[in-house]
């Protein structure tokens, strides 16, 4: 059922269920321009790594994780790998039981497996068949999942958009916020307070969110974990386990095991 469904988003933002679900494989490399859709998505694969970003934020999205995308909200999406993604779309009333702001949301075994038998059923599938049972279970596991810290905040001051862009180009840089503050024009006290006031994070924070965000992809490409570390500038690889497992909930080794 799955190969007969369409890949086309605007083709499940007006059907007459609370949820559609949508299979679409892309290659590595593709983009999804900057877009919006009626309904909330769940935006999840079963394989691949995917980076969205809105005028707020930036995440990477694994395989064991969704991001929550409420109604209107414009983004864009970088396969990083090639991705088999199967999203969920969401009515707008449903929708408001998940919140207003965009989340990472983990997905367990039993989610995971409830997306992938949802997505092969009929786009207006029987009300009072199985598609209608899969459908409230995931309403009930999608309300009831974990939310995950990993999230990238994403600046509007226009020095902050050069010192972020940059950082994130080259997250393995060791520049310290007093050369970035020269790079600018600014006092590094005025970038410390602009990154407190526009991102809700330190500047050590942010760079370890752009530091995790950098090892999904390398470990997601199959690095050792140690060439990971060091590349993020970490002195060993036990330190970068802490800070992974402090905001992932798991080590490197655990994350990379469940892929």
């Amino acid at each position: 059922m799955t190969d007969s469904k369409s890949s086309e988003p605007e083709d499940y933002q007006h059907v007459p269920r609370d949820i559609s679900g949508m299979p679409r494989d892309q290659p590595a490399g593709s983009y999804n321009a900057p877009h919006q859709h009626f309904r909330g998505q769940l935006l999840y694969a079963i394989s691949g790594l995917m980076r969205v970003k809105t005028e707020h934020g930036l995440w990477l999205v694994p395989p064991n994780k969704a991001l929550w995308i409420p109604p209107g909200i414009v983004h864009d999406q970088l396969m990083v790998t090639s991705v088999q993604m199967r999203t969920l779309y969401v009515s707008p009333e449903k929708s408001k039981e998940m919140g207003s702001a965009c989340r990472l949301l983990e997905v367990s075994a039993l989610l995971r497996e409830l997306i992938v038998a949802f997505v092969s059923e009929p786009v207006e599938y029987d009300t009072d068949g199985k598609g209608m049972h899969l459908a409230a279970l995931i309403l009930l596991q999608m309300e009831g999942a974990a939310t995950v810290p990993l999230v990238i905040p994403w600046p509007s001051d226009r020095r902050l958009l050069v010192v972020c862009s940059a950082i994130l180009a080259h997250p393995e840089s060791p520049r310290t916020i007093e050369y970035w503050a020269d790079e600018v024009g600014a006092s590094s006290r005025t970038l410390i307070r602009l990154f407190v006031k526009e991102t809700k994070l330190s500047f050590r924070q942010w760079v370890q969110q752009v530091h995790l965000a950098e090892a999904l992809h390398r470990l997601e490409r199959g690095e050792a974990l140690g060439s990971v570390a060091h590349a993020l500038g970490y002195a060993s690889s036990s330190a970068f386990t802490a800070l992974f497992k402090k905001i992932m909930g798991e080590s490197p080794r655990a994350y990379r095991s469940r892929k």
